[in-house]
């Protein structure tokens, strides 16, 4: 039953993660810039919301005069927020010039990327699969590079953000509620500043419809955060590994079909290299795991 429970918040999260660029797209009339700052306003007050009234403030003041003791855990938190905030940053501006595709393939290369990090710099054994999933990828984005004649540069700043992203909260030991909270307290004063003194429009002085909506980004960040870190309690990484690739197959499919973003033969055969990447560390992680449960 716990198993159940913890697909049911997975799915959430990523389905949730895969149509936001419907949500984006309704936003059409404010600048990526305004987004990003409004996003993190209102998900620093909808967290704040979630911790006084599911009282976890307890928890989140223990959790921050720990994380304070350690001059290098300050520091991570705050390379952390940095990061993410890149990585939304990139991901509205992409979406809102018309490149759901690339945000797509941003989010597929992601998980090949934590593999070669891993190895690189955790010095985790690099596998035989991991190395062809890792190559197969590598030659979906020069085939992709080749035939646009442009290197998909927000679908590498994409997996890399949110890369470098995942690497940072390695090192730290907080609750998703704490940490969500942190991340976007940390970046506030920045938004808050923007919207304030640089904003061309000021804050909130857009339509009433589309103050409600910006409003709601903070609830449609948290919510499949938090989702997310329930299911990864409750699941195995395997598991994890198969749902994180709903998010951008459902967005691949709104480009193409929704949104009509053109997609030729020659993108096809590149994201077939990169699906294929996906195939081959999928079915080699099972494979370790079935070793391994064989030994036990």
């Amino acid at each position: 039953m716990k198993k159940d429970s913890g697909l049911v918040y997975g799915f959430g999260a990523y389905i949730i993660w895969g149509i936001l660029p419907l949500y984006w797209k309704l936003l059409g009339n404010v600048g990526p810039v305004d987004i990003l700052s409004y996003r993190i306003i209102w998900s620093l007050i909808f967290m704040t919301i979630y911790l006084v009234g599911w009282r976890k403030l307890p928890t989140f003041i223990r959790e921050v005069r720990e994380l304070l003791k350690s001059k290098r855990s300050t520091l991570a938190i705050i390379v952390a927020a940095i990061f993410i905030s890149l990585n939304w940053g990139i991901y509205i501006y992409t979406v809102s010039i018309g490149q759901v595709q690339q945000a797509s393939l941003g989010y597929y290369i992601n998980p090949l990327l934590n593999v070669l990090v891993g190895a690189l710099y955790l010095k985790e054994p690099l596998t035989k699969h991991a190395v062809l999933a890792s190559l197969a990828a590598l030659a979906g984005v020069v085939l992709l590079t080749i035939q646009t004649g442009v290197f998909p540069f927000n679908s590498i700043f994409l997996a890399t953000s949110f890369c470098l992203y995942g690497l940072t909260k390695k090192q730290l030991h907080l609750s998703a509620a704490t940490s969500i909270t942190l991340e976007t307290l940390i970046i506030a004063p920045l938004a808050l500043i923007y919207l304030f003194f640089v904003s061309p429009v000021g804050f909130m002085q857009y339509t009433g419809s589309t103050n409600l909506l910006l409003m709601g980004a903070g609830i449609v960040t948290a919510i499949p955060l938090l989702l997310f870190a329930t299911a990864v309690k409750k699941l195995s990484y395997i598991t994890i590994g198969f749902l994180q690739y709903i998010n951008p197959t459902i967005m691949l499919i709104m480009a193409i079909f929704l949104f009509h973003e053109p997609y030729s033969l020659p993108q096809f055969i590149a994201f077939a290299f990169i699906w294929l990447g996906i195939l081959i560390f999928v079915v080699g992680n099972l494979i370790q795991l079935r070793k391994k449960e064989l030994r036990t």
